[in-house]
């Protein structure tokens, strides 16, 4: 196994680190390969995360979370995505969720909804995506009328994690189509509202234990205490966390890569051809380099996006683009090259990198395509 850099981590990081790991290795990789088989929520590595206090680091101590940075949710993120993305994904939507909240949302609505994640009773959600609207935020075509008492809200959501699963969504909806991208807002909607349906479970090719369908909002009404911020700010804050959750998809992306490495050189060093371990081929030697040489870059380049959230610095757009692209780049090309480094092993589900490859492969379309994000650092350099 790889030795990780320690010279950027102070000593509470290193020792979140070293809690995530063994917590990984020891609770969550021994059902990541049946929660990938079978479809199946990851029920029993989600309930170790929340006893060790990994599943929701970043929500502040004043709601009942541990109060970690960004940082300190990168470095989970990584460790655990490196065992089982499934895992990581489900409870990283409760970051997805948390951070509208954190950005605009009310005291009342923070003290309702997030010690309610905090603690682990409640998983959340985050339904901006639909069928028409994925890169195109800003065609978003479900409604939200005012009510006497509220908004009542109609349409469909896509490619929703947790959806089904979810005790509370983060829901976006136009409050005026006339104004465009600045006519969005965002509503919580807890899950038992009447109106709120799901559809089947999507059929993926990887994160497959990570429930995703389809929301249907049929005139779901919700008090007025439910729009977060003011109606109009939906674009900002759907954008605003996006940024900020860009670090955690690039430190998703960074852990399967460090997954797939770690497992090509132990068996580079186990498997022997021509009566000498594959190791020993220097062409092989190169390929392992490289791979490590790609991983190191991103991380360093996914801690830096981190850094420069908690320091609130005026570039966290173009560091989060920039981490996420070119982690989750590096994860699909370190995933293939493992698979092939296993040679037929690797094609197999006898070992994990055929999975780990499957599941890189999401990490360059959501939270924004790595086409987006190449236009996100082109305009803020041009």
């Amino acid at each position: 196994m790889a030795v990780l850099p320690t010279h950027s981590l102070g000593e509470e990081h290193l020792a979140l680190r070293e809690l995530a790991r063994q917590v990984g290795e020891e609770q969550v990789a021994p059902h990541a390969a049946a929660v990938d088989q079978n479809a199946e929520f990851p029920g029993k590595s989600l309930k170790a995360l929340i006893s060790a206090g990994l599943h929701a680091v970043a929500i502040p101590e004043e709601y009942g979370g541990q109060g970690g940075d960004h940082l300190a949710s990168a470095i989970v993120a990584e460790e655990i995505a490196r065992v089982c993305a499934t895992t990581q994904q489900v409870y990283g939507a409760n970051e997805l969720f948390a951070l509208p909240l954190l950005l605009a949302g009310s005291e009342e609505q923070r003290q309702r909804y997030l010690p309610r994640i905090a603690s682990g009773d409640w998983l959340g959600a985050f339904a901006l995506s639909e069928p028409e609207a994925g890169s195109d935020v800003a065609a978003i075509s479900t409604r939200a009328a005012r009510t006497e008492n509220g908004w009542r809200l109609k349409g469909t959501k896509r490619w929703i994690t947790n959806a089904g699963r979810a005790d509370a969504y983060i829901v976006f909806a136009s409050t005026d189509p006339d104004a465009g991208s600045r006519g969005l807002s965002a509503f919580v909607v807890e899950s038992d509202a009447a109106g709120l349906t799901f559809g089947a479970p999507e059929k993926k090719m990887g994160l497959k234990g990570s429930p995703t369908s389809e929301i249907y909002l049929d005139d779901v009404t919700v008090d007025d205490d439910c729009l977060i911020g003011q109606p109009g700010e939906g674009m900002r804050i759907a954008l605003g966390t996006l940024d900020r959750t860009r670090t955690t998809v690039a430190s998703q992306a960074v852990g399967i890569a460090q997954g797939a490495l770690d497992v090509a050189v132990e068996y580079l060093g186990q498997r022997k051809q021509f009566g000498q371990p594959l190791a020993s081929f220097q062409g092989l030697q190169f390929m392992v380099a490289d791979m490590e040489i790609q991983i190191r870059a991103a991380r360093a380049l996914t801690h830096a996006a981190a850094r420069e959230l908690d320091s609130e610095g005026s570039d966290i757009t173009t560091a989060g683009a920039v981490a996420k692209c070119f982690a989750s780049d590096t994860a699909m090309k370190v995933t293939t090259d493992a698979v092939q480094l296993l040679g037929g092993a690797g094609y197999v589900k006898d070992f994990p990198v055929e999975r780990m490859m499957r599941d890189a492969k999401i990490t360059q379309i959501y939270e924004g395509t790595n086409q987006i994000q190449r236009t996100v650092i082109a305009r803020a350099l041009l």
